[in-house]
């Protein structure tokens, strides 16, 4: 009789079956003889023969073409001197016969990654929830595949993270870094400097002056935008601030405090942890307790601001008839707002593609710029003030 055979992927002890566990996994393929009466028993084992596509090298391209390893080669790693006929001939056969660059093997001759880390200093969550640091990225990302390099992202939320971020960082996987959220004394900052890779910040660290940056004037800002809502004649303004160990939530503080001049009262100014919502209900809680009467208050950030809002909401105040509010950022929190927030609009998108422009100008060889660079902020005028 004719033993029928049927294909099974064999996985490791334990692992539960199902239909799509059957078609997804891809560990070693057999063939077993299984045989259709009904003692089922298995009657052989045989190793599957099914050939494995050959990967295609530059000599595969080279044949098909016609043309010589030498100039195949200098298609493929994007250099000149190749004439426009061999060239269209070369790209062809590449495409005919699915070659694909090994780029590890180039990055072994090249000394180079093509991959720049990207890298966070916050908390995982607040990662997700700051629509700043995600358009920051997206701006990064965009300039850098221009360019042909992939960007790595770096979360650093502990300890553990930051040695485990020094230790990747240590062995040579990213040409450079573009680092976000950096802090005062930074062990991330001794890091970079240690290994002299290609740094550039977003924002600007006040202990470090060496490196280049891309920032804004957050001092500037926060005075611009306190002083507007001074001027709808609110006497009674307090802020909710935050980050204070870097330089965007301490020029924010300062900015406050210079519009305000003899009348900034340090009590009516509550800090919270994060950039974040929570943080905003909470600190909000916090400062109509301090000062019942409040009438006027300057978020750090449109986060922040849209969570002392619900907490005005909360004890029955009204947003902007008995309490202006004004934010910053202008990120989606704001608009997301009821009323809207009148806010500072921070150009996260455009800081990211110009840290990454920074990074490619040192990586060709450039002297990198240490007087950094600022974006403009305009006040962004809604409804909550």
């Amino acid at each position: 009789m004719r033993v029928p055979y049927v294909s099974v992927n064999v996985h490791s002890s334990g692992s539960k079956f199902s239909p799509s566990s059957f078609c997804e996994r891809t560990q070693t393929k057999y063939e077993f003889a299984t045989n259709v009466n009904s003692t089922r028993r298995y009657s052989g084992l045989v190793p599957s023969t099914s050939p494995r596509r050959k990967r295609a090298t530059i000599h595969d391209v080279a044949v098909e073409s016609g043309i010589s390893r030498g100039t195949v080669s200098r298609v493929v790693n994007g250099e000149r001197y190749v004439s426009e006929e061999a060239k269209a001939l070369i790209e062809a056969a590449i495409a005919k016969v699915g070659y694909v660059p090994n780029n590890a093997a180039r990055s072994l001759v090249m000394q180079r990654s093509q991959a720049v880390g990207f890298i966070v200093h916050e908390p995982h969550s607040l990662f997700i929830e700051d629509p700043n640091i995600g358009n920051i990225l997206l701006g990064a990302n965009s300039a850098l595949s221009v360019a042909d390099y992939q960007m790595v992202c770096l979360i650093v939320d502990s300890e553990r993270d930051m040695q485990r971020v020094a230790r990747y960082l240590s062995g040579g996987f990213v040409d450079g870094a573009i680092i976000v959220s950096a802090r005062h004394n930074d062990p991330i900052v001794k890091v970079v400097e240690k290994l002299q890779l290609p740094t550039t910040f977003v924002g600007h660290p006040p202990d470090q002056r060496k490196l280049p940056f891309v920032s804004i004037d957050n001092r500037a800002s926060a005075r611009a935008i306190t002083e507007r809502l001074m001027a709808t004649g609110r006497t009674r303004i307090g802020m909710v601030a935050t980050a204070l160990d870097r330089d965007s939530g301490a020029d924010r503080l300062a900015g406050f405090r210079d519009a305000l001049g003899d009348r900034f009262d340090e009590h009516l100014v509550v800090t919270v942890p994060y950039y974040s919502f929570a943080s905003g209900l909470e600190g909000m809680r916090e400062l109509l307790h301090r000062e019942p009467q409040l009438d006027g208050v300057f978020a750090a950030a449109d986060s922040i601001g849209v969570g002392a809002v619900e907490a005005l909401r909360e004890a029955g105040r009204r947003v902007p008839e008995d309490v202006g509010i004004v934010g910053f950022d202008d990120s989606s929190w704001a608009t997301r707002s009821q009323p809207a927030l009148s806010t500072v609009h921070q150009p996260a998108t455009a800081l990211g593609e110009r840290a990454a422009e920074s990074i490619l100008s040192q990586l060709r060889g450039d002297e990198p710029d240490s007087n950094g660079f600022l974006l403009e902020t305009p006040i962004v005028w809604r409804g909550s003030a």
